[in-house]
This record gives structure tokens, sequence and C-alpha cells, in this order.
């Protein structure tokens, strides 16, 4: 297993929507192996394959005990909230804000395997799944916000020292990854989580 290099907001594969997995051979089961030990390394909530890279669907969470992955997610969403919560992106450091998400989600896919997996999420749960699934459709948390949260984030994002701020991120980063990781890619999710 490898420490993957986590994409900061700026590449273009955050906004690409990613391509369903086909083959189910040892590179996806790599793949879900690195993005597992990568997720554990930064203490995130979940990792989505654009953030290090590779457009394919599939993501990793882990919360309240339970962790795993999924491959060609499908969600099915409650018409209710849960109440707005602080989201952060690994992919987007140092920036968060109160993000609405449907209260349940009921998540259908695949392991890496290819075996028909299913399940159940609320609260944290289910918004690591909303989130991480947007990444695959190229959406990053920002795109959820309304009014001036929005407004706010995006300033946040274009700010002269964000730069600074996601260097700083790569920097401590890459004593994980190896050299290759100062390369540009790049940190959370809620507050003392991230994804």
């Amino acid at each position: 297993m490898a420490i993957l290099p986590i994409r900061i907001i700026g590449d273009p594969v955050l906004r690409t929507v990613a391509e369903p997995v086909t083959d189910f051979g040892p590179g996806l089961r790599r793949l879900v192996d690195d993005m597992m030990e990568t997720m554990e390394d930064v203490d995130g909530a979940g990792l989505a394959a654009p953030q290090v890279g590779v457009s394919q669907r599939v993501f990793t969470y882990q919360c309240d005990g339970r962790r795993g992955h999924i491959v060609n997610p499908v969600l099915e969403l409650s018409d209710d909230d849960q109440d707005d919560a602080v989201e952060g992106c690994l992919s987007i450091p140092g920036v968060a804000f109160p993000v609405r998400r449907r209260a349940r989600a009921h998540v259908k896919g695949s392991d890496a395997d290819g075996n028909p997996l299913e399940f159940d999420a609320e609260g944290l749960l289910a918004r690591i799944a909303q989130h991480e699934t947007d990444h695959l459709d190229g959406i990053l948390f920002p795109d959820r916000l309304e009014g001036e949260d929005r407004k706010a984030a995006l300033r946040a994002i274009r700010a002269l020292d964000y730069r600074s701020v996601a260097n700083a991120t790569v920097t401590k980063r890459a004593s994980h990854v190896g050299s290759a990781f100062g390369s540009g890619q790049g940190a959370a999710f809620g507050a003392g989580a991230t994804a």
C-alpha cells in the first residue's frame, strides 16, 4: 500500500465527472487499499478517487466505527435535510463552511471485487456519502453553499494567502508521500474530520 498525493482545488481532475469503473481487477483493489491508507494518514472521514488523481467512481469512508469503500455508487436520498454541519475538504485546505445535506442516504454499488454492496447511512455517514459522490460528479462543497457563505468561501479560495495555506498543506503532507507530492497536490471535512 502507498499514501497518495491529494489534489488541491484548481486541478482539473476535481472538476471532471469520473468514469464508471469497468475493470474489477487487482489494480482497483490496489487503488482502494492506497486510498484507505491515504485517508487514514490525513485522518480523513472520506476520500474520492479524483482527489488522488484517478477519474473513476470510487470512494472510501470511515466514521463512527464504520469504514469501507464503494465502487460506482448510486445514492437514494431522503426528502428531509439534516441540520447543517461544517464541512471542509482535503482538496480545499483551510476552508470550512456549514453545508446542507439530506438526512439519510441508501448507497448502492459494488466492492472492489465487483460484488454488489449497499448500505443505509444517516448523520455523518450520509453527509460523507453525499460529499464524496459530489467529488465523483466534479462538484466541490462550495458549490453547495448559498448567499454570503458561498461568497465568503470563494473569497477565501481566491485570497492571496490561500496559496500559502495550500502550499503549507502540500509541504506537510509531502513528508508522508515522498518528493512526488511536492508537485502541487494536497486538506478537511467537518470539525476535526476531513474528506
